[in-house]
């Protein structure tokens, strides 16, 4: 019986011991777990392009830029309720409203006329439509978009002061 007994203690101080250990590394790690979870989302992208293709549709294409490996539907082509053309920034930037990346090119068909499109065009036919596979002359990731309060006013302060220290350059 007291050996049952010391066994029960030596459980109980155990399980004591290993809720108290959890809870402690718990309460650790639950700031930058709720950090975290608050800049989730889309990247803020700005860009500059070598001619001005506001208008037009972009796509992704291959490291090589030989093939297209994303496009939107034309239902995809909105945001926010609106077109989904980039947001104009200060000194020529413009802010991305579609996920593009390093790899773009732009269609000579503009957001409008591909979001009256009845279906996506197939892959051959949006590679006819290509004008410029190399349209970049920069690119900068900005961090998280929901990390900003208002993201162009605080973005074209950025801009205008020279700061891209905290941006990751892309190109």
């Amino acid at each position: 019986m007291k050996n049952l007994l010391l066994l029960f203690v030596a459980v109980s101080v155990t399980i004591l011991i290993s809720c108290n250990h959890s809870a402690k590394n718990t309460q650790k790690a639950t700031p930058e777990v709720s950090q975290s979870i608050a800049v989730t989302g889309p990247n803020a992208i700005i860009y500059k392009t070598k001619a001005d293709y506001y208008q037009l549709v972009p796509v992704i294409m291959n490291e090589e830029k030989t093939e297209i490996v994303s496009y939107p539907a034309p239902r995809d082509l909105r945001y926010k309720g609106r077109p989904a053309n980039p947001d104009r920034l200060a000194e020529d930037f413009l802010l991305d409203n579609r996920g593009i990346n390093e790899n773009v090119a732009f269609l000579s068909i503009t957001y409008e006329e591909y979001m009256n499109m009845i279906k996506t065009p197939a892959v051959e036919e949006l590679k006819k439509l290509i004008i410029d596979t190399d349209p970049l002359t920069i690119m900068y990731n900005c961090g998280k978009r929901q990390s900003y309060k208002n993201e162009i006013d605080e973005l074209n302060k950025l801009i205008i002061e020279g700061d891209f220290g905290n941006f990751q350059q892309l190109k």
